[in-house]
């Protein structure tokens, strides 16, 4: 079994147990998620199967959409409602400084991942760390927020839509909003509704899967590759494709950009792979047949 299960993960497990679920579904351990998603926080949580766990680095560096609720006037050691609160104070702001200082992330800039985070560092885990009550220095990472729609003000609760790129922390940007009010926040729900192509209303709930009826929600690879432009080359250039010779025949190439990912089939109709094209020609990059 080979393709994509976009797989909406409910709150209160971790996306290694909605993988290991999946597991048992399909029968095999060739299986891995596309960017993890909090126990805390529930939605999109695309898995590929078989063949399609070599393209999950393409998946997770897509853009993501989340639902998040940030509650001002707290802080806590996990930057989340479930952890423990460190700091508490009354809320007293206009909705036009919470609305300008929120929108004002919008856009490039440096993020200091939680303590409470997967990230390593010296080989251990910062959560690890942080359950042993060592704090370390994190590196700051390059994020991009694309744009952030307030939905509703409700103090101390605000909730708000975030397009943000691979890597961001919602729960650090709940923190460094109420840093920035100087109140102090955190992220108190999150719900990924959004991440590449796959969408929250094309999901289907992890517990309504089984064995009898996975295979009618499995995504082909190719289709969850869809954002690639395709580019089509004759069967007879089958051979050098599959071994990743170059094509340098420029009439062969003309009409294919430079450094640019492309869908490849032959004759229009098998799909083989990505590939694209430098000074010296176009070749395969990603095999996946």
């Amino acid at each position: 079994m080979d393709g994509i299960l976009n797989i909406y993960k409910p709150s209160g497990i971790s996306s290694f147990d909605a993988v290991k679920k999946v597991m048992k579904i399909c029968g095999t351990k060739k299986v891995g998620h596309t960017g993890t998603l909090d126990p805390l926080a529930s939605g999109v949580l695309p898995i590929c199967i078989g063949k399609a766990t070599k393209i999950v680095d393409y998946i997770m560096s897509e853009t993501k959409v989340y639902k998040a609720q940030l509650r001002l006037g707290v802080i806590t050691d996990t930057y989340d409602r479930e952890g423990e609160i460190t700091h508490e104070t009354d809320v007293k702001l206009s909705e036009e400084d919470i609305i300008d200082t929120i929108t004002s992330f919008v856009g490039e800039s440096e993020q200091e991942p939680p303590m409470y985070s997967a990230l390593k560092v010296n080989g251990k885990r910062l959560y690890e760390l942080a359950r042993q009550g060592i704090n370390v220095e994190r590196e700051k990472r390059k994020i991009t927020i694309y744009s952030i729609e307030i939905l509703n003000i409700s103090l101390p609760l605000v909730d708000f839509i975030v397009t943000c790129s691979k890597g961001t922390y919602i729960r650090s940007l709940c923190y460094d909003i109420g840093e920035k009010l100087g109140v102090g926040g955190a992220m108190w729900d999150l719900e990924r509704i959004q991440t590449g192509s796959f969408k929250i209303e094309d999901s289907v709930k992890l517990d309504d899967l089984d064995k009898d009826n996975v295979s009618e929600f499995i995504i082909p690879i190719e289709e969850g590759l869809s954002k690639y432009d395709k580019v089509i080359f004759s069967s007879k250039h089958e051979k050098l494709l599959l071994n990743g010779v170059k094509i340098n025949n420029e009439y062969l190439i003309r009409n294919i950009e430079f450094n640019k990912l492309y869908r490849v089939y032959l004759d229009g109709k098998t799909f083989v792979g990505l590939g694209i094209r430098d000074d010296v020609g176009f070749k395969i990059t990603k095999l996946l047949i």
